[in-house]
């Protein structure tokens, strides 16, 4: 399901930009109307690339390695406090 609705929105956006480009006022030189239609197309290249990104799984093995230091981090917790507990009961 998450795979679905990053390419659906990546269709949108990829839709969006080329209905867009022939549209907007680029190479009149450095004008107000040409910044921003180059910020837009900059802008709208960033979230296809974001969702493909997202896509790839580029990510997926640092995810799966910060999962494991949160394990480990919570069984050294985990260890910790019951090494409380029993320090608490041998008093």
């Amino acid at each position: 399901m998450k795979g679905l609705k990053n390419i659906i929105y990546m269709s949108l956006a990829l839709g969006m930009l080329l209905y867009s480009v022939p549209q907007l006022n680029i190479g009149e030189g450095f004008t107000l109307p040409t910044v921003a239609g180059v910020v837009w197309i900059c802008f709208a290249l960033l979230v296809i690339a974001a969702h493909l990104h997202e896509l790839l799984g580029v990510d997926e093995e640092t995810r799966q390695d910060l999962v494991r230091v949160k394990r480990m981090k919570r069984w050294q917790n985990e260890q910790k406090i019951q090494g409380k507990k029993l320090l608490g009961l041998r008093k």
